[in-house]
């Protein structure tokens, strides 16, 4: 591939793959802590998921920002910015099955959002 359509899909493909990272880490923040309770305390840490979102409200601004300005489909900054969305309120949320779901399902969204932005600019 050439280089221009490379950085066109990059920061697609780190979003991709950060909202998996993202989705294990929810889904095995779980299975510790109901095994380990004591050893989730790391994982749970607040910061840890504000940092996560910042990084993911940055990298999909830039992404799907990018994306709709070229190919000018709304869809992927809709569906990656109701995402985002539901994992900012996930952070306000008490640690549990909600936070939980509320993030997987962001994740899951934003994930789409920059697989279909990738297909757009393809």
């Amino acid at each position: 591939m050439e280089r221009a359509v490379m950085r066109k899909i990059g920061l697609d493909r780190v979003a991709i793959a950060l909202s998996g990272l993202c989705l294990v880490h929810c889904v095995g923040t779980l299975l510790l802590v109901a095994t380990l309770a004591s050893a989730g305390g790391g994982l749970l840490n607040p910061a840890f998921h504000e940092i996560g979102l910042g990084l993911a409200v940055l990298i999909g601004a830039v992404a799907l920002g990018r994306g709709i300005v070229r190919h000018r489909r709304p869809w992927p900054m809709a569906i990656g910015g109701f995402g985002l969305a539901l994992m900012a309120t996930a952070l306000m949320l008490d640690h549990g099955s909600g936070e939980a779901l509320f993030t997987m399902i962001g994740v899951t969204l934003v994930a789409t959002a920059h697989l279909l932005n990738r297909r757009a600019l393809a």
